[in-house]
């Protein structure tokens, strides 16, 4: 994690299995993290982030789940700024910038059109054994 994010006071970490029923959970833990940090339901940032966050853990259990039984969302906040990372155990690293993810291919298009739009930052990081990534995104608020 970088300098910036490990700054973030506020943390949050959710481990769920890598099945369907993960993304309505990981959305509806956003809202009560986000809402125990004092972040308005209205605020425009939430909305995004949660769609971010659903496309996110769903390519995780679609995509991962063959060898990452389990997926991680990793929540960090501080003044202005949340950030979320949905972690899984599959070494494959998808391209946030490619050719497809600008043309609004699919699901990570989204992801990127939303998070950019809002002025935010997506990365991938690799695990250390290189046998699996987190992809972090960073929002304003």
């Amino acid at each position: 994690m970088s300098s910036r994010l490990e700054a973030l006071p506020l943390r949050h970490v959710l481990t769920l299995p890598a099945t369907g029923s993960a993304v309505r959970i990981a959305r509806e833990t956003t809202e009560q993290v986000l809402t125990e940090w004092g972040v308005s339901r209205r605020h425009p940032s939430v909305d995004p982030a949660l769609l971010i966050l659903s496309e996110l853990v769903t390519n995780s259990v679609q995509h991962a789940a063959v060898l990452s039984p389990n997926v991680t969302v990793v929540y960090a906040a501080g003044p202005g700024t949340f950030a979320f990372a949905v972690h899984d155990r599959h070494p494959y690293q998808p391209l946030l910038f490619s050719a497809a993810t600008r043309a609004g291919g699919g699901g990570l298009g989204t992801v990127m059109e939303l998070t950019v739009g809002l002025g935010g930052t997506a990365v991938i990081r690799r695990d250390a054994d290189a046998k699996g990534k987190s992809i972090w995104i960073t929002l304003p608020l």
